[in-house]
C-alpha cells in the first residue's frame, strides 16, 4: 500500500517527460528547441551516418531561428566530416526536417557493419 506521501507526488511529477528533456531523436529543430539559445554550439548529427559507417562527422550549431514551438525553422553551422573541418564559413543545414538528428559526434554501433557499396 502506497502512503499518502507517494500518492501525492504521483499525482505531481508526469508520467511522460515533457518534450525539452527527451533524449529521443527527433527532427533537427525539435533537437535544438531542447537546449539554450536554440542549440547555438551544439554538436549534431543525422543518424543514418552512423549505419552507413561514417565516423567523427557532425554539424556545429552556429546560429537558428526556430519557429511553431520548435517544429520547424532554420538552422546554420560548420560542417566538420570524418574529423576535418569542410565548411570554410556558416551555411544552412541541410535535411533539417527529412532526417533524425541527434546531439554528438556520429559513430558506428557496436556488431553494426557498415553498408558497403556494390563493386561492379
Amino acid at each position: 500500500m502506497a502512503s499518502p506521501l507517494q500518492v501525492a507526488l504521483r499525482k505531481l511529477i508526469p508520467s511522460q517527460p515533457p518534450p525539452s528533456l527527451s533524449t529521443i531523436p527527433g527532427n533537427l529543430y525539435q533537437l535544438l528547441s531542447r537546449y539554450p539559445q536554440d542549440g547555438v554550439g551544439q554538436r549534431v548529427y543525422q543518424t543514418r551516418w552512423g549505419a552507413k559507417g561514417i565516423e567523427g562527422s557532425y554539424w556545429e550549431v552556429t546560429r537558428t531561428k526556430l519557429k511553431s514551438e520548435g517544429r520547424h525553422g532554420k538552422a546554420w553551422g560548420v560542417l566538420v566530416w570524418k574529423g576535418k573541418r569542410v565548411s570554410e564559413r556558416d551555411e544552412k543545414i541541410p535535411g533539417g526536417l527529412k532526417y533524425r538528428w541527434i546531439t554528438g559526434e556520429s559513430r558506428t554501433k557496436p556488431g553494426l557493419k557498415p553498408l558497403s557499396k556494390a563493386s561492379s
